[in-house]
């Protein structure tokens, strides 16, 4: 069998970014139920008023 030197090796390939696992809660987003209730009644308040100029 050849030794094909153009292959990463396999250090190389556990190294890259796609191979690693994930770290668990780094991707997790908070927001609270609060919050979201607020966002939402803005953007209807501001749904009535465009809707209103029309």
């Amino acid at each position: 069998m050849a030794n094909n030197q153009d292959q990463p090796t396999k250090a190389e390939v556990q190294s890259t970014p796609l191979n690693k696992l994930p770290v668990p809660g780094e991707n997790d987003t908070e927001f609270s139920a609060e919050e979201a209730a607020q966002v939402f009644e803005q953007n209807q308040s501001s749904n009535r008023a465009s809707d209103s100029q029309r």
